[in-house]
This record gives structure tokens, C-alpha cells and sequence, in this order.
């Protein structure tokens, strides 16, 4: 089958779970995509498992993108010379392992070959773009395009500029990740965790001091979120929450601002994530779900089912 015409190429730097994730995504939305790695056998393996996971979307009705499954996987190609994988790139998304001194060496060496023009850009969760692009000569073109695992399902990208880096590189790539689809967040200024895992940090601790302190069993605290909290911020973040609560911020702030701070005060010192309480959540999550690889795999798969679901009906309620 002939390849369809590309919106663009793009490169894709590692080809773990994050990166085959980013070259599916890319690639539904029409982009040429290089996938590159110093290992030749997991590009290999990267692509089989890409061609099978979009063969099995396409049949259950959640494949991405107005191309079909074969069309999709015939944009994406392996490439193990990076010189040759970034010429004409538009855009390079790094994804290998979350160690800086490894991100360090990858960009160093795009920055050498690169042109004024493309993006270079890293999935980092929590890395700081002033500590990952220090030093490089094309700085105004660098950026942090964090996703969420697995970014297939979850739309949410933050977009974390180093302080040099362009304008027009946040609003390239703010657009490019529109285009396929994704729902980019402009983090303005550096700050340690970017904007999900410190509010993902702040409920995590919260639950284990809860937990530990006695005040609920692990599997009601998940209960909390899960049927309580989580079925609106599906739909509605914080904030927004705080606006439709009351007759509008102004009122919720006014009615129940004191009693937020008298409940904040309350909060704990930073668990230790360790000891009793570790012990005590690990039989609780084992007991619903088994830590061994099948379970864990089976259990991955039904939360990938429901996030597939979730989307489709996000969308239907966005278009009403």
C-alpha cells in the first residue's frame, strides 16, 4: 500500500512505552514518523507491538485519526542513524529513560545536528527544562511536552518552556500537539513536578497520611476519588468545581474559605512512604489486584478500556 501523504516528519527518540505511544499519536494525526533507537531489536519490537495495538483499536472502534490502521502504521518507520532520522524533522520528541545525565547526552548530540528551525522536545515528568537544555546552542528551540501514561488514553500534555526558549516554540507546539489530537497546557514558568504531579503529589499525600493516621482503609480511601471526587474532575477541574459549588467563586470563597483553611491546617508532615503504612496499602492493593505480571497486565488493560470509553463519551458531551 502506497504511504499516504504526510502532514510533516517527525522523530521520535526511544522507542519504549512513551515513545511507541508518541508515534501512534503522530502518526494519526497524518505526520511521517521516525522512530529511533540505539537498540536495534526494541525498534524492531516497538514496531510489531505498534502495528498490533492499532490493528486491535481499529477493531474495537478507538483507533485516532481519519486514517485507517495500515495507513497509520505505514507512517511510521525504524531509523537507527540519528543524523539521518532528523533531516527535515519538524519536530523531535525525546523519549528515553528519566535520567538526566542520559537526557543530557541525547540532546547534546540533537543539538549538534539539528537546524534552526525544528523543535526539540522531551517527555520529562519532572526534569527541569533549565537543567535539561543548559548549555545548547539551539535553546530557544527546546521545550518539556510532558504527557500522561498512556498518553494513547489520556490527552493531557504540559508544556514547559526553558526560560530562553522562543514564544514561537510554545505556540508551535501548543498547535502541533492540537493537531493530533491531544489537550496541551502552558506551564508558565519553571517550578519542580510541573502542574500534574504536584496536584497529583498533594492527593497522594493526603491518602497516605490518611490511611496511616487510621482514618480510612486503603481500599475506601480509593473509593473517595474513584466515586466521589474523580466522577466530576473527569469533566470539571478543581476550580470550576468551586464556581458551580457556590453562586460563583466569589460566593464559595466568601462561605467556605475559613473552613478550608481550619481543615488545611490540620494536614500532616511528608510521608515517609515507607514501613507499616507501605506494608499495610500493598496488601490492600494486592488483594484487589495481584502484583504479579498477568494480573497487573490484565488490570492495565481494563483502566485502558475504561479511559477509551470515558474519551468517547467526553467527546459526545464537549460537541452537545
Amino acid at each position: 500500500m502506497a504511504s499516504p501523504a504526510a502532514a510533516g516528519q517527525v522523530v521520535i527518540v526511544g522507542s519504549g512505552l512513551i515513545g511507541r505511544s508518541w508515534a501512534m499519536l503522530f502518526a494519526s494525526g497524518g505526520f511521517k514518523v521516525k522512530l529511533y533507537d540505539i537498540e536495534q531489536q526494541q525498534v524492531t519490537d516497538a514496531l510489531e507491538n505498534i502495528g498490533k495495538e492499532m490493528k486491535l483499536l481499529e477493531q474495537s472502534g478507538y483507533l485516532k485519526g481519519s486514517l485507517g490502521a495500515e495507513e497509520q502504521l505505514s507512517l511510521i518507520s525504524a531509523c537507527w542513524n540519528i543524523q539521518e532520522a532528523v533531516e527535515g524533522a519538524v519536530h523531535i520528541q525525546e523519549c528515553v529513560p528519566e535520567n538526566l545525565e542520559l537526557k543530557k547526552k541525547i540532546f547534546a548530540q540533537l543539538d549538534q545536528i539539528i537546524d534552526d528551525k525544528v523543535v526539540l522536545s522531551s517527555s520529562s515528568s519532572c526534569l527541569l527544562p533549565s537543567k535539561l537544555f543548559a548549555g545548547l546552542a539551539h535553546v530557544k528551540q527546546c521545550i518539556v511536552a510532558h504527557p500522561v501514561n498512556p498518553p494513547y488514553f489520556v490527552p493531557l500534555v504540559e508544556l514547559v518552556p526553558h526560560p530562553e526558549t522562543a514564544p514561537t516554540t510554545v505556540a508551535r507546539t501548543h498547535a502541533l500537539m492540537q493537531k493530533i489530537g491531544q489537550s496541551p497546557v502552558r506551564v508558565l514558568k519553571e517550578v519542580d513536578g510541573f502542574a500534574l504531579n504536584r496536584l497529583q503529589y498533594a492527593v497522594i499525600s493526603e491518602a497516605w497520611r490518611l490511611v496511616e493516621e487510621g482514618v480510612v482503609s486503603p481500599s475506601d480511601l480509593d473509593l473517595v476519588m474513584s466515586d466521589g471526587l474523580g466522577m466530576r474532575y473527569a469533566f470539571i477541574g478543581p476550580l470550576e468545581t468551586m464556581h458551580l459549588n457556590a453562586e460563583g467563586m466569589l460566593s464559595y470563597c466568601d462561605r467556605y474559605g475559613e473552613g478550608m483553611k481550619r481543615v488545611l491546617k490540620t494536614f500532616g508532615p511528608i510521608p515517609e512512604f515507607a514501613g507499616a503504612t507501605v506494608e499495610k496499602v500493598n496488601q490492600a492493593m494486592c488483594v484487589k489486584v495481584p502484583d504479579d505480571p498477568e494480573h497487573l497486565a490484565a488490570r492495565r488493560k481494563w483502566r485502558d478500556e475504561c479511559l477509551m470509553r470515558l474519551a468517547t463519551l467526553k467527546s459526545q458531551m464537549q460537541s452537545q
